[in-house]
């Protein structure tokens, strides 16, 4: 007769310490409740253009059902190379240093294990996607948080990522615009942070797929910086720019012997992205820039009112200049980030997501999403007035 298993003892061991998304939980906890208006979500609410659509029909109609190559399809790395070129004179060679992968979210998982030992620290900035942290543990690396802060407009200085960084450190994650405080950091921010990573020669992650996103000025690409294409992996994609969330394509440009070794760890795990979205991106890149800027173009007009509507009802919010979160602040409620945003989806029906969930530096703050609707958003700033008429 079998011993009863106990299948807990063969999880591993770092699972234990990696709790699960903070914004999945306001997802399940909004779940079935009716007339709920959702301010968490990190979504365009724009269908995907109808260009892009076509041409994956046309190409599945086309018998396109196969696999790429591991890198993907060369025509998309070609035209990824071209966009980079032309917009951010940054010269990536198509066929060795640009990995088409399966969403941002495979290519931080794959960047970060191309290039982390055990015990190698990985300096995450915080606020930070959620992602980023477990992303380093899942690797067996260190995350060392710094703080950003308000004062600073949530930018990354200079002098915190110095003191932040020992013989041990090996990267640091950047992420601008920022998700989920809709920073920017311009060309000068960003020079300070290139003499500090040359001066201690650590690599950098940067995850631009915010870029689109910008509102005021023109974003900096980080590799595009002098000196270091060579020191970055540069993460980009189609999620936010096109509104191809569920299309789950995106990118990594970097060294040679960098992309080799994340080519290895894409090959095992995924082996290519889906050729129907890869054929999207190319659509997308060749001719979507119209239908993208007229989306950016709404995403500003939501930023002002979101903006404003915070500042009026008591919620004291500075002005996000990319991505399409506001970061407005709750301190002055006395409640918790988490206390906060419980009681306002029970009381009013409105999901935001806590700032807490980001680091430890995001509490005291919520995550609104304007990612939606004019109209949901003017109804949900009426509900968050009437919460706050309420303490």
């Amino acid at each position: 007769m079998h011993n009863k298993c106990n299948s807990e003892k063969f999880v591993a061991d770092v699972m234990t310490r990696v709790p699960p998304s903070g914004i999945r939980k306001y997802f399940d906890l909004a779940s079935g409740i009716e007339g709920v208006i959702s301010l968490g979500v990190g979504e365009p609410d724009f269908v995907t253009p109808w260009h892009i659509r076509e041409a994956c029909i046309h190409s599945l109609e086309s018998g396109k059902t196969s696999y790429t190559s591991n890198f993907g399809l060369i025509e998309l790395r070609q035209e990824i190379a071209k966009l980079y070129s032309h917009k951010h004179c940054t010269h990536y060679d198509p066929t060795s240093e640009i990995l088409v992968m399966s969403g941002v979210s495979e290519a931080l998982d794959v960047a970060i294990r191309a290039i982390t030992n055990p015990g190698d620290e990985i300096i995450v900035p915080q606020p930070a996607y959620v992602a980023y942290v477990p992303s380093v543990m899942f690797a067996g690396g260190i995350p060392v948080p710094v703080v950003t802060q308000l004062k600073n407009n949530f930018k990354l200085t200079a002098e915190d990522l110095k003191n932040a960084i020992t013989p041990r450190t090996k990267a640091v994650i950047i992420n601008y615009p920022n998700n989920p405080t809709g920073a920017t950091m311009d060309r000068k921010d960003l020079e300070a942070i290139a003499e500090v990573i040359c001066e201690h020669d650590i690599m950098v992650i940067s995850d631009e797929v915010y870029e689109c996103l910008t509102y005021n000025g023109d974003h900096t690409c980080f590799a595009a910086i002098e000196g270091m294409k060579e020191r970055t992996i540069l993460l980009n994609g189609f999620s936010k720019a096109y509104a191809m969330t569920g299309f789950r394509l995106a990118y990594a440009l970097a060294p040679l012997p960098i992309i080799n070794a994340m080519m290895r760890i894409h090959q095992y795990c995924m082996l290519c992205a889906p050729i129907t979205a890869q054929v999207g991106a190319i659509e997308a890149l060749r001719n979507g820039n119209e239908e993208m800027q007229r989306m950016i173009r709404d995403y500003d007009r939501r930023r002002h009112l979101i903006i404003s509507g915070l500042n009026r009802i008591g919620l004291e919010c500075y002005e996000p200049k990319g991505a399409f979160y506001a970061f407005p602040s709750v301190k002055n409620t006395g409640l918790t980030s988490e206390e906060f945003a419980e009681r306002l989806l029970h009381e009013q029906k409105v999901v935001t997501i806590p700032g807490d969930v980001f680091g430890l530096a995001g509490e005291g703050f919520l995550r609104c999403s304007y990612a939606t609707s004019k109209d949901q958003i003017k109804e949900a700033l009426e509900r968050m007035n009437r919460f706050m008429e309420s303490l």
